[in-house]
């Protein structure tokens, strides 16, 4: 199953996904849906085999699946392509770092030129996890179950901001600099997101590709070294790690400029797309 948060109608709903048509799910929002999923999944598939109140997804504007979530935990380094273009050694250590709420934004919003840093702005593709179940001190075995499901995501990032502090959470965080959608595709339809191709495109140039089971370190392990410090809630978001191809290690360098168009895809789950604009 898909699940997708939508506006229509002036008012933002849940709604269910299936072939290219949306179904509203009244009276539910998404985060208490994931924070009590098994009282709601028996209703959620009647509905979703219901052949009436369909809406064309072309007819309604997408958000992102999870507005505000508690926490926004980031993989440094995670894709052996990706740690040798930055000409960085393979970590031995899990190398995280938090990214704020604000920065959320919708799968086909528009992402922002910042004034401060309006020539330095990088595409990262990742597949995101979003915490259901989730816990504290979640052993490995016990990781999928601690997952609702998975969307895409794009790490952007002001890099000139990046080399202002070893840390990168403020480069990190900018509005509109965490698209996420364009959906959740729950982990019953995913139950293990290693082996997905993923890719980043700009103007239809492919820019990364690679492929979910290349992480260095997977998603049960991170869950299980994340949740040794912190409780993990439904609605937290864990962005895995981008492969490599980004644009400040290209030679020459690239960043994104005014108009430039970046898709975010992986199999299984779909694409995000934005225009870059001027703050």
């Amino acid at each position: 199953m898909k699940l997708a948060v939508f506006q229509a109608g002036g008012s933002e709903q849940v709604g269910i996904v299936k072939d290219g048509k949306i179904l509203p799910v009244p009276g539910v929002d998404m985060v208490e849906l994931m924070a009590d999923f098994a009282s709601h999944k028996a209703s959620l598939d009647e509905l979703a085999a219901s052949t009436h109140g369909w809406l064309d997804l072309t007819t309604v504007d997408l958000r992102a699946p999870v507005r505000k979530p508690g926490k926004i935990l980031a993989i440094g380094l995670n894709y052996a392509d990706h740690i040798a273009e930055t000409g960085r050694e393979t970590p031995t250590q899990q190398m995280w770092f938090m990214k704020a709420s604000s920065s959320i934004a919708g799968p086909y919003d528009a992402i922002q030129l910042p004034k401060a840093s309006p020539g330095s702005v990088d595409y990262e593709v990742e597949l995101v996890a979003v915490i259901g179940k989730g816990g504290r001190h979640i052993a490995r075995a016990d990781a999928p179950q601690a997952v609702f499901g998975y969307c895409v995501g794009n790490d952007v990032t002001a890099r000139d901001w990046q080399g202002h502090s070893p840390q990168w959470s403020i480069a990190k965080s900018f509005d509109t600099h965490s698209p996420i959608g364009p959906w959740i595709t729950l982990s019953d339809e995913m139950p293990d997101p290693h082996g997905f191709k993923i890719t980043c495109t700009v103007n239809g140039d492919v820019r990364q590709e690679s492929n979910t089971a290349n992480l260095v370190f997977d998603v049960w392990a991170q869950i299980e070294y994340l949740s040794q410090a912190m409780t993990l809630e439904p609605g937290d978001l864990i962005f895995t790690g981008t492969p490599g191809g980004i644009g400040w290690a290209r030679k020459p360098q690239v960043f994104f400029s005014a108009g430039d168009v970046c898709r975010c895809e992986i199999e299984g789950i779909g694409y995000i797309e934005g225009t870059c604009a001027p703050e």
